[in-house]
C-alpha cells in the first residue's frame, strides 16, 4: 500500500504542467533522435547535460528519461523502412520489419511496434514500480561466470538467424568477435589489431559497422548489382493491423518483454541479447505458413518480440541505476552523471533521501509510454509514405544520413572512409550469401564475454570448474546444451 501511495504521489508531481511538458519534448525529441543513425539517446543526454544547472531536477530527469525511451522507438522507423537501425536494438526489428515493408506492410510493422513498445514498457514499469529493489538485490548476485555464459548462450541462440548455411553464419560471427579486439586491450590497457593507427585505438563504433553493413551495403548492392536504380516505388497497403496481426502479436509481445525484462536488471545488461533471444524464440515458435514468412516477406512475430524486448530492457534497466547506482548501458552511465551534478548519488538510499524525485520519475514512465503511444500511432501514416519516394532519390537520402551520422559521432573524416569500407565488405557478404547481423552481434558481445571470461577464470584461479560451482551457471549451460543439441535431435527423429 505505502508503494501505491507513494506512487500516486509521483503522479502528483508528474503531472504539473512544466513536467507534463518536458516529459512530452523528451519523448519528441527521443523520437527523432532515434530515427537518425549514428547520434543515438546517450550522445544527446550528454549534449544537454548542461541544462542541469538551469533546470530543476525532477523535469531534467524526466526530459532525459523520455529521450531515453523515445529512442528506442524511433530506431524502429528508419530499420522498418530503410534498413537503416538507428541503434543497435532496432538491428534485429530491420530483418523482418524491412521485408515486411518491401512486401507492401510496413504500416503492420510500424503499428505492431509502437503498440509493442506500449505494452513492454507499461509492464516492465510496473515491475519497476513493485520489485525494484528486490530484482535489483537478486540480478547483483551474479557473477563473471554467470555473465560469460550469458554472452555465450547469446552466441549459439543467434543460429536462429544465421542464414541459410551454419557455416556462413558462424563465420560472419567469429569476424564480429575480430573486430571487437581491435582497439585497447579492457584489462591490460595494450593495444590491439590497431596496425598503428591511432583511430583504432577507440575500437570501431558499433554504429558504424551496423549502419555500414545495413545501410551502406544495402544501397550499393543495389546500384551496383540490381542494375540501375528504377524509378518504381515500394508497394503500399493499410496500415492497421487486422486480426490475423493482433493474434501473432500479442503473444509475442508478451514473450519478448517476459525475455527483456530480466536482462535490463542486469548489471552487465544491454538491449542487443534480449532482442537477438527474442527473435530466435519467435522464428522457433513459428509454423508453418508463419514461419515461412521469416526472411522471405517479413513475419510481424520478427518485429514485434524484438521491439517488446527492447523496450522492456530499456525500462528495467532503471532498477538496477536507481537502486545500486549501477548503469548498465551509455545513456543510463550518462542519466547517472546527471544525478550526480545535482550532488545525488543513486544507490540503496535514495529511495528513502529522494523519494519524490524517484517516484516523480517511475510516473513518467507510464506518462511517457503513452505520449509515445499518441505521437507515434498517428504518424504511421506520415512515416509510410516515405515508401513513395523515388528509389534514387531514397537511395542517396539514406546515404546523405548515413554520411552524416558517422561523422557526427566522432568528427571523423577516418569515420567516414570506415564507413565506406564496411559497406563494400557488406556487399561482398550478400553477394556470397553471408548473413551480416552475427557480425555485430560478435562486435558487440564479444569484448563483454571477454572480459567476464577473464574475470571469472581470475575469480577461479584459472580453474574452469569456477563455470560449475553456482546454480545459476548449471542451469545456463545445460539450456546452452539444450540449444546446440536438442533441434538437430528433433530434425533427425522427424527425418
Amino acid at each position: 500500500m505505502d508503494t501505491f501511495n507513494l506512487l500516486l504521489q509521483g503522479f502528483g508531481t508528474a503531472f504539473t504542467l512544466a513536467n507534463l511538458l518536458w516529459a512530452l519534448f523528451g519523448c519528441a525529441l527521443g523520437t527523432a533522435v532515434g530515427v537518425l543513425p549514428g547520434i543515438g539517446p546517450a550522445t544527446t543526454v550528454a549534449m544537454l547535460l548542461p541544462i542541469t544547472a538551469k533546470v530543476d531536477i525532477t523535469a531534467s530527469m524526466i526530459f532525459f528519461a523520455g529521450i531515453y525511451y523515445g529512442a528506442m522507438y524511433g530506431g524502429s522507423t528508419t530499420s522498418i523502412l530503410l534498413n537503416t537501425p538507428g541503434e543497435t536494438a532496432s538491428m534485429v526489428t530491420a530483418m523482418e520489419g524491412n521485408k515486411m515493408a518491401k512486401s507492401g506492410r510496413a504500416g503492420q510493422a510500424l503499428a505492431t511496434a509502437a503498440i509493442g513498445s506500449f505494452v513492454a514498457g507499461s509492464i516492465a514499469t510496473v515491475v519497476v514500480t513493485l520489485f525494484a529493489p528486490v530484482v535489483a538485490d537478486y540480478a547483483v548476485k551474479l557473477g563473471p561466470p554467470e555473465y560469460f555464459l550469458l554472452m555465450v548462450l547469446a552466441f549459439t541462440t543467434v543460429s536462429a538467424v544465421l542464414g541459410k548455411s551454419t557455416v556462413r553464419g558462424l563465420t560472419a560471427l567469429f569476424i564480429g568477435l575480430a573486430v571487437g579486439l581491435i582497439g585497447m586491450d579492457q584489462i591490460s590497457g595494450q593495444p590491439r589489431y590497431t596496425g598503428g593507427k591511432p583511430e583504432f585505438l577507440d575500437g570501431i563504433e558499433i554504429v558504424l559497422v551496423a549502419v555500414g553493413l545495413f545501410a551502406v551495403a544495402e544501397v550499393l548492392h543495389a546500384v551496383l548489382f540490381e542494375g540501375k536504380v528504377k524509378e518504381t516505388q515500394n508497394k503500399l497497403s493499410r496500415v492497421h493491423m487486422d486480426r490475423r496481426d493482433w493474434r501473432r502479436s500479442i503473444p509475442a509481445w508478451l514473450r519478448g518483454t517476459a525475455i527483456g525484462a530480466p536482462f535490463g536488471c542486469i548489471p552487465a545488461g544491454g538491449t542487443e541479447i534480449p532482442t537477438f533471444l527474442s527473435y530466435a524464440t519467435e522464428k522457433k515458435l513459428a509454423k508453418g505458413e508463419d514461419q515461412a514468412e521469416f526472411g522471405t516477406t517479413g513475419a510481424i512475430e520478427g518485429v514485434a518480440g524484438p521491439e517488446a524486448a527492447n523496450n522492456a530492457t530499456v525500462t528495467t534497466a532503471l532498477i538496477p541505476l536507481l537502486t545500486l547506482g549501477i548503469p548498465t548501458s551509455n545513456t543510463t552511465a550518462i542519466l547517472l552523471g546527471a544525478f550526480q551534478n545535482y550532488g545525488i548519488q543513486p544507490g540503496p538510499q535514495l529511495f528513502a533521501t529522494s523519494a519524490a524525485l524517484v517516484w516523480a520519475l517511475i510516473a513518467s514512465l507510464y506518462i511517457g509510454n503513452l505520449m509515445l503511444l499518441v505521437l507515434n500511432l498517428p504518424l504511421v501514416g506520415m512515416w509510410v509514405k516515405l515508401l513513395k519516394i523515388p528509389k534514387p532519390q531514397l537511395y542517396a537520402g539514406i546515404l546523405i544520413f548515413a554520411t552524416v551520422g558517422a561523422y557526427g559521432m566522432r568528427q571523423s573524416t577516418f569515420d567516414l572512409f570506415l564507413l565506406y569500407v564496411i559497406g563494400a565488405i557488406g556487399v561482398v557478404m550478400r553477394r556470397f550469401d553471408f548473413p551480416t547481423a552475427p557480425v555485430v552481434v560478435g562486435m558487440i558481445l564479444g569484448p563483454l564475454a571477454e572480459a567476464q571470461l577473464r574475470n571469472a577464470m581470475s575469480i577461479g584461479e584459472n580453474k574452469w570448474t569456477v563455470f560449475i560451482d553456482r546454480p545459476v551457471s548449471i542451469v545456463l549451460l545445460i539450456v546452452i546444451a539444450a540449444v546446440l543439441v536438442l533441434p538437430r535431435v528433433l530434425k533427425k527423429r522427424a527425418a
